[in-house]
């Protein structure tokens, strides 16, 4: 059986969890989780850290970890031990997978520009973060719709849908994440 043990924090949690409450948030992780089965855990059990964020906490992230001045929408750390730990040890507890963090601000602008709500772009931010963390990326534009059509899988799962977002229009080689 999947276990996620899923920790929400940040300055912005608040709003958020008036969005959505914290178990909602674990349902859909361990949801997609499950969808994806990343069997990187012999026990199948996971940890992640979701972290929603101001911009100007993001900017310092940005600038720390990825030498670029400005705020960003999401930005995902996969955790670096669990590919070191022995076998015995993962067989134990659970994997690690990392941190994301989510800037509630330029979700906000984000989701104005794309025409959907808050939530749904908090929630797409996710999955492109769960994503990352898992080591998925988007190098170039065929690998950018691969990961876009597999993050509208993923909220197809939990009942949401983006098919009227700015995400999908014809000229979606426009649209980038402020991530990469």
């Amino acid at each position: 059986m999947l276990t996620v043990d899923l920790s929400l924090q940040g300055e912005r949690l608040a709003e958020v969890t008036a969005l959505a409450a914290p178990a909602d948030w674990q349902a859909w992780v361990q949801a997609w989780l499950a969808y994806l089965s990343p069997n990187l855990s012999p026990i199948n059990a996971y940890e992640l850290n979701l972290q929603f964020i101001s911009d100007s906490a993001i900017a310092a992230f940005n600038r720390q970890y990825r030498q670029q001045n400005r705020s960003t929408d999401v930005l995902s750390f996969a955790a670096l031990d669990n590919g070191t730990l022995p076998p015995a040890v993962l067989e134990q507890i659970p994997c690690d997978l990392g941190d994301i963090f989510i800037s509630v601000e330029t979700a906000q602008r984000q989701c104005q520009a794309h025409g959907h709500t808050l939530l749904e772009e908090l929630v797409w931010l996710a999955t492109h973060g769960l994503l990352h963390l898992l080591g998925w990326d988007h190098p170039d534009e065929a690998h950018l719709q691969e990961m876009l059509s597999m993050q509208q899988k993923l909220l197809a799962h939990i009942g949401l849908q983006l098919s009227s977002s700015a995400y999908f229009s014809e000229d979606s080689a426009t649209v980038s994440f402020l991530d990469t």
